[in-house]
């Protein structure tokens, strides 16, 4: 997995070979990079906590010249509900895969139809750019290709990347039961060939969880040059029981071209997000996604590529 001294800092860590998909499109290219923490549950007591951990990282971010803006921010956590789908033996998730459908609630009531999200996700930025995941659907669909940053898996002070290549669309442009069966799923996306059915393998909810995902946007940093990420923070709780899961603090910057992401910015990004490891060491929590503590619910780890 790539390191800080071949990463952010330096663009070559975006360069694909080139290449095309089966019909002659072009392969996809990173638009995103997203910086992950992954934070202790335990903090999370009241909506307030989540400006305590922003406030950090101000702080943190000003000891490298980064600016920060949270103007027209207000205390007000978004509700979203968070589900995932998978054969009982992990099918998709033990090869790289990831299914979820995600619905935002506003004042106890969904907020317009769930989201289905495909991604393949994968350390080496060719392997997860080489798949095609676009689906075989009749209406409208949006493909993001992100750079994440996560800390390494040990111990703090640098960091990993994985690349996650997404197709995203509204439940309604689905198929019908496309996703109740891994052969139903697989013909909505080609990019399942790979995978050994067996007859009709049933998808159902991973661990039988319904994740509950209380967001909070805290503001957007400027790193100079042009690059800004907006940035947020979550914990996620498992609906019924309550029991928390995780929080995660998360900026995310969007680009078009590489030749926007300007070294010294990225330099900056990169000594923030290693420096918020060390300040936040006490919220930290090492080793794991969001994803991949849902899967490991019930004590039967998968063997995924995070």
């Amino acid at each position: 997995m790539q390191k800080s001294d071949e990463g952010m800092g330096d663009k070559r860590f975006l360069q694909l070979k080139q290449g095309k998909y089966s019909d002659g499109h072009p392969l996809d290219e990173v638009q995103y990079l997203e910086c992950k923490l992954i934070l202790k549950p335990d903090r999370f007591v009241s909506a307030k906590i989540f400006f305590e951990y922003g406030e950090l990282a101000r702080q943190t971010a000003k000891e490298f010249g980064i600016g920060f803006s949270n103007k027209g921010v207000t205390l007000k956590p978004q509700v979203r509900e968070v589900e995932f789908f998978d054969t009982a033996d992990f099918r998709l998730y033990n090869n790289a895969f990831i299914l979820r459908q995600r619905v935002t609630y506003e004042d106890g009531f969904p907020a317009g139809e769930p989201e289905i999200v495909f991604k393949f996700r994968h350390p080496d930025m060719q392997t997860a750019a080489d798949l095609d995941v676009r689906p075989q659907i009749a209406g409208h669909y949006r493909i993001k290709f992100k750079a994440e940053a996560l800390p390494l898996k040990d111990q703090v002070g640098s960091y990993r990347l994985l690349f996650s290549h997404n197709a995203q669309f509204p439940l309604s442009q689905e198929p019908e039961s496309a996703h109740a069966f891994l052969s139903g799923l697989a013909r909505m996306f080609p990019a399942l060939d790979s995978l050994k059915l067996a007859g009709d393998d049933q998808l159902a909810l991973v661990n039988g969880a319904i994740v509950e995902e209380i967001l909070q946007d805290l503001g957007t940093f400027d790193f100079g040059h042009g690059v800004t990420a907006d940035a947020n923070i979550a914990i996620w709780r498992e609906r019924g029981t309550h029991k928390p899961l995780c929080g995660e603090f998360a900026f995310q910057a969007k680009f078009t071209r590489q030749d926007e992401l300007h070294e010294k910015a990225m330099q900056r990004c990169r000594q923030f997000f290693i420096a918020l490891q060390t300040t936040g060491r006490d919220w930290l929590s090492l080793g794991t996604t969001k994803t991949g503590l849902v899967y490991r619910m019930n004590g039967n780890p998968p063997q995924a590529h995070e």
